[in-house]
This record gives C-alpha cells, sequence and structure tokens, in this order.
C-alpha cells in the first residue's frame, strides 16, 4: 500500500485537522505530543512488524524471543521451556546443531518466524487474538505444532496478546480475561516450591518437589510474605541439620539438602512452617512426577541413591497407602502427578477417594483429548496448565474452559527453563484461576511472576480478590 492509498483508506487528512483543532481546545502546553497521542488513538493499529531472536533460558539453554510491532509500539514475549516433554505435548523446534548448544539451538524457530509467521501476521488486527493463532495453527499444519515449532508460535501468540491489551488501552489481565469472557479476575493462591528434588535437583529425593500454599492470608500480598518468611525458615532449620551446602537451590529455586526420604523433607517443610506465625494459614503440597522413577508397574523411590543395597519397588497400591499417610500426617492438601503418565487405574481410584487436590501434569499434558478423557474418566480434580505445552493463548483459554466445566482446579505453571517473562501471572489472573505455580520465592526468573501479581493486585485495588481459602471452589 502506498502512502497515498494509506492516507486515503485511514481519512488522516481529516483525522489530522480534528487533531489539531482538539489541541487548539484542550490549549495544551505541547501541541505536537498531544496531536500524536490523538492521531496513534484515531487510527487502527495493525501487526507491521515481526522480529524474533535466540535468547537463554533460566538454565543458559536456547529459547525464543519475539518483539512484534504495531503503530502502538513494540511488544515483546518469550518461550519457556521444560525438563522433560511428552508425546502429547506441542513441540518446540530445536536445531539439533550437537556443535552449537549441544544441539538445542533455535535458529531453525526464529528462522520460520522472521520468514513466515511475520508475513502471514503484517497487516492483522491485534485485537483478534484467536484469528492471529489460527493463522499460525493453520500455516504449520501439523498436530503438534512440529514444523514451526511450539516455541515459535507461542512466543508470538503471546505478543501479539500484549499488542492487543495495548491497543484496547486496558491491562493485560482485563484483556485476557474479555478474550475468555471472564467478567471477575482473582488472585490466585502461589504454589511455593520450597525443596526440590527429581530431574530438578541433584540430591536423592525421588518426587520433584514439596510445596507450599499460604491459603489462609487475606491478599496476595500477604501470601507473598508468608512464602518468603517459611523459605527463610527453612534455609536457616537445613542449615542446622544438613549444613549449609544443603541450602543450594534447584533450577526452581527450591533447597535441596541430600536426602532420600520424602518423610524427611516434609519434616523440614512442617518444622520451618512452625517457626512462623502462619502455622494454620500454610498448606504443604507434593509435586511427585512419578513418571521419572516408574518401572514398568512398579515405583522405585530409590532411583536416584547411588548407594541403594536394593531397588525399592513400590506397586500402585502401595504409593495409595503411602499417599494416604502422608496427607493424615502433614495434612497436604494437592498432589501432582502422583503416578505414571500411563497409570490411569490407580489415579482414578486414587482420586476417587476425595483426599485431596489430585493435580495430572504428565498425566494431561495440557493436551485437550487427555482432558477430555480424564474429565470423562474422573481421573483426576486439577490440571497443570503449561502454556508452552499447548502453544497458543487461544488454546490455552479454551482448556481452561474445559476445566472449569469440570469443576476443576486450575494450576498455571511456570517451567524448569523460565525467562523474565511475566505473561503467566497475568494470565492467571485474567482468567480467574484458583492458583499459579512460579517456584521459589527465589531466582529472578520466578519472582519475575511474583512481582508482576503484586503490581496487578495494587492496580485492583479495592476490586483485588484474592482466592484464599476458596482455592478449591
Amino acid at each position: 500500500m502506498s502512502v497515498q492509498e494509506y492516507l486515503d483508506k485511514h481519512l488522516l487528512s481529516r483525522r489530522i485537522e480534528d487533531a489539531v483543532n482538539a489541541a487548539v481546545r484542550a490549549k495544551t502546553s505541547d501541541p505536537v505530543l498531544f496531536i500524536s497521542n490523538h492521531m496513534r488513538k484515531s487510527v487502527p493499529s495493525v501487526i507491521t512488524k515481526v522480529k524474533a531472536r535466540q535468547i537463554l533460558d533460566s538454565r543458559g539453554i536456547p529459547t525464543v524471543e519475539v518483539d512484534l510491532h504495531t503503530n502502538k509500539g513494540m511488544f515483546r514475549a518469550s518461550a519457556p521451556s521444560g525438563a522433560s516433554s511428552g508425546m502429547y505435548e506441542a513441540i518446540e523446534l530445536r536445531d539439533g546443531e550437537k556443535g552449537t548448544y549441544l544441539g538445542n539451538g533455535v535458529n531453525r524457530a526464529v528462522k520460520n518466524i522472521n520468514e513466515k509467521i511475520a508475513v502471514a501476521l503484517v497487516g492483522m488486527d491485534p485485537t483478534l487474538q484467536s484469528q492471529i493463532d489460527q493463522v499460525m495453527i493453520d500455516l504449520d499444519k501439523t498436530e503438534n505444532k512440529s514444523e514451526l515449532g511450539a516455541n515459535a508460535i507461542l512466543a508470538v501468540s503471546m505478543a501479539a496478546c500484549r499488542a492487543g491489551a495495548a491497543e484496547k488501552e486496558v491491562p493485560l489481565h482485563k484483556h485476557i480475561a474479555d478474550l475468555s469472557g471472564q467478567t471477575s479476575m482473582l488472585l490466585p493462591v502461589p504454589v511455593f516450591t520450597l525443596i526440590s528434588g527429581g530431574k530438578h535437583a541433584g540430591n536423592n529425593l525421588a518426587i520433584q518437589e514439596i510445596m507450599i500454599l499460604p491459603v489462609g492470608s487475606k491478599t496476595f500480598e500477604e501470601a507473598l510474605q508468608m512464602g518468603c518468611e517459611t523459605y527463610h525458615q527453612l534455609k536457616a532449620v537445613i542449615t542446622e541439620i544438613h549444613g549449609a551446602h544443603g541450602c543450594n537451590v534447584g533450577e526452581d529455586g527450591g533447597f535441596t539438602p541430600n536426602i532420600s526420604s520424602l518423610r524427611d523433607g516434609l519434616d523440614l517443610v512442617q518444622k520451618a512452617i512452625g517457626r512462623t506465625r502462619h502455622n494454620e494459614k500454610i498448606k504443604i503440597a507434593i509435586g511427585v512426577a512419578a513418571t521419572e522413577f516408574c518401572i514398568g508397574t512398579k515405583y522405585d523411590l530409590d532411583f536416584k541413591n547411588p548407594n541403594k543395597s536394593g531397588q525399592n519397588f513400590k506397586s500402585g497400591q502401595d504409593m495409595i497407602d503411602m499417599y494416604k499417610e502422608l496427607c493424615a500426617d502433614y495434612s497436604i492438601v494437592s498432589i501432582e502427578d502422583p503416578f505414571d503418565r500411563e497409570d490411569w487405574e490407580h489415579v482414578k481410584y486414587f482420586s476417587s477417594l476425595g483426599i485431596c487436590q489430585v493435580v495430572g501434569d504428565d498425566l494431561l499434558m495440557s493436551n485437550p483429548k487427555q482432558i477430555e478423557r480424564a474429565i470423562q474418566e474422573n481421573a483426576c480434580n486439577a490440571i497443570l496448565l503449561k502454556v508452552n505445552q499447548i502453544g497458543t493463548v487461544t488454546e490455552a483459554i479454551e482448556v481452561v474452559k474445559m476445566a472449569k466445566d469440570a469443576q476443576w482446579g486450575i494450576v498455571i505453571s511456570q517451567r524448569s527453563g523460565e525467562t523474565e517473562d511475566s505473561f503467566i501471572s497475568d494470565l492467571s489472573v485474567g482468567l480467574a484461576t484458583s492458583q499459579i505455580k512460579a517456584g521459589a520465592p527465589c531466582r529472578g526468573e520466578r519472582l519475575a511472576k511474583y512481582n508482576q501479581l503484586l503490581r496487578i493486585e495494587e492496580e485492583l485495588g479495592d476490586q483485588a480478590v484474592y482466592i484464599g481459602e476458596k482455592w478449591r471452589n
């Protein structure tokens, strides 16, 4: 489109005259700035440029960052990445060249954005999120986004969402709420990682993490305070018992004392909670990631212990008995992936007991088909939603609607390979999910999410509602 055609299409001559008249009426001290702002508001925004690059995530592994431009400005987003991936999740595209970043480079995904996605999106209205996402899905043509890469598609989708919010001149969480039809926004309960194990740490603890939920606080700010105080009390407890070396942290910021017993870890956390004044206001959760130590139909809780005399195999029923005892002894209110992702029978039976929230992670992979099956079979009662497993903002919104219709809990989750992008904070508030899991109150990429929630709570003011004790409803 030529300059003259653009001027004619948007009636800019008339709009410029209107802007000048408005500046005169306003008696502005800076007419140039006033006219500029007036013009920016009067001309509908379109995507003018999409530029991607390779950056590093919190583990020093490459990921994709996108700058999406409109005539309202530049909007940036970056894709997270996990330590493991499953057969049902969207595929992130990596270069595979072993001589560069051990094969983990994302230059192919970057090239797909700069040469394919950008061409398809330029000229589109950034407020039309579902159309933008559908264009990328159609361009990819695969079920798991393996052609363009889920990391490429997601980063663009998130950047476009920010641009759409700017075009509407509303905060990102408000724009997401509008996109989903959500009329009320809630501040979620933060699920803080305190002790890391599994693939996220170098200790002998088989399960992936021990967490806390400050459900008894009245505001998110107070919940964050409770989490931080418990975290620092835990550091003191671990130092006393295991020495300072036990306070090294894992990928999510949780401490990594050299323990192999889950009960030992729970005792440490319970002692730390006891040293705060928040005893009755804080609940405990565990992320098991049982697929990582499932061998056949058995579970080896000593799989990381180099000095084990023999494999500590437990059957599915043994695991159920263990969880029942732990929930009773430690008031555990939530368990993620208590069984292998293919062990549907045991997870269905355990969920039917109604002992605690049973969260599907590897079981579901944020995949709508897996979620639909789990809903039909009552296999769990909550979902751990990881946006990079599904690949677009629109699909994430649809998954949340499915979960809410089933009266499930929803946990918006970080990944082990995170960036400073705080998008999931606005996503959680905009979709009114009950929980957000962003790691420990430690490490910048984790705190970016919690700090953004503080800002949102402040911005909402009297309208800010922290879900607190109603987190299961």
